[in-house]
């Protein structure tokens, strides 16, 4: 176990948190509140603007942040019950986690093609990013502060000096069992993805007819480039995405292996692998649902689905179910490593 110096008290973490939240409301209330005066859409569905009405609603979720984070970071007057300001906090959260859906993707699009569909969309995905992870902060703070426990380990006790860091240990075995559940679920669309990358022809269309299809879709040089070389860039996304998923349940996710050269043997920041997870699991696992539920509809026949660029109706259902299955069940078992990697991490004070 590592020994480290004990961290600020709970109600100075939380004064911290809270102002820090109450300026992000701030500046996420002007930058919502100069794009509704100037007509700019900060809200994309794909690659298509929303109307620009809604941009007032981040004014609105800005100015709730604002009030509710400056209340509990400077009380003054009655206190209101804790129930009510955790719930708030929490509501708070997930209402400015709706604003940064697709944060992932616009990470994507911008590695591989040097731009995203909408700088502005970007930049309020990004805010809202921001404002989530500041948020949940606060939320926890406040958590610590009221109820007495210790900020760090979760625990009750009378004082502290330093917090000890457990020793590596692999998740559960359910959770283990969902991440290689997770994990084989990209199986099938990498190799569809990868039998277009090769030339191959999957559900009617060729690897050909695929590079002209991102070519015609704006696909930087770098995508283009990669397709040539028969290496499709989602097809390694979804190999690094099994990497971190397999990281989180193993110990060799909490210190760096070997082969990690001049790392080796060191403690793993519980931030490095915990920060793409809670993305990767915000994104893909609704994103993934959604679309399971849709492919479910589709086969069914409750709705119509749209072929696009597919021979049939039946290819394009195939591959949606590759695509967004895959994503589903990646996405939550995401979600659960990375509750499971956050317990594990917890360090543990002693005093």
């Amino acid at each position: 176990m590592t020994d480290i110096a004990h961290p600020s008290s709970p109600d100075r973490r939380l004064a911290w948190t809270g102002y820090a939240a109450f300026g992000w409301a701030v500046a996420y209330g002007g930058f919502g509140l100069a794009t509704a005066l100037t007509g700019t859409a900060i809200f994309y569905r794909a690659a298509h603007p929303l109307p620009v009405g809604l941009n007032w609603a981040a004014v609105t979720a800005a100015a709730l942040v604002a009030v509710t984070t400056l209340a509990v970071a400077r009380p003054r007057g009655p206190r209101l019950p804790r129930r009510v300001v955790l719930a708030a906090l929490i509501g708070l959260c997930a209402l400015v986690g709706v604003a940064a859906f697709g944060l992932l993707m616009d990470a994507i699009t911008f590695v591989f093609g040097q731009t995203v569909d909408s700088w502005t969309g970007a930049a309020n995905r990004a805010l809202a990013g921001l404002g989530v992870v500041l948020l949940a902060a606060t939320a926890l703070s406040y958590r610590s502060s009221t109820s007495g426990v210790c900020p760090r380990c979760g625990a009750v006790h009378t004082s502290s000096t330093v917090w000890n860091r457990p020793e590596p240990t692999p998740a559960p075995r359910r959770v283990r069992a969902s991440a290689y559940v997770g994990a084989a679920a990209f199986l099938p669309y990498a190799v569809m993805k990868t039998t277009w990358a090769l030339g191959g022809t999957f559900a009617g269309i060729t690897g050909e007819e695929m590079v002209a299809t991102h070519e015609r879709n704006g696909a930087s040089e770098l995508w283009l480039t990669l397709d040539r070389w028969g290496i499709d860039p989602t097809a390694l996304l979804a190999a690094l995405g099994v990497f971190l998923l397999l990281g989180l349940v193993r110990p060799w996710g909490q210190v760096f292996p070997r082969w990690t050269l001049v790392l080796r043997g060191r403690r793993v920041p519980r931030w490095l692998p915990l920060t793409p997870a809670l993305i990767g699991a915000a994104t893909l696992a609704p994103y993934g649902v959604a679309g399971v539920v849709y492919a479910t509809l589709g086969t069914a026949g409750v709705i119509t689905v749209s072929r696009g660029d597919f021979s049939t109706v039946g290819d394009a259902l195939l591959v949606t179910w590759f695509g967004l299955g895959a994503f589903a069940a990646y996405g939550l078992a995401l979600a659960l490593a990375a509750w499971s990697y956050w317990r594990r991490t917890r360090p543990t004070c002693v005093g």
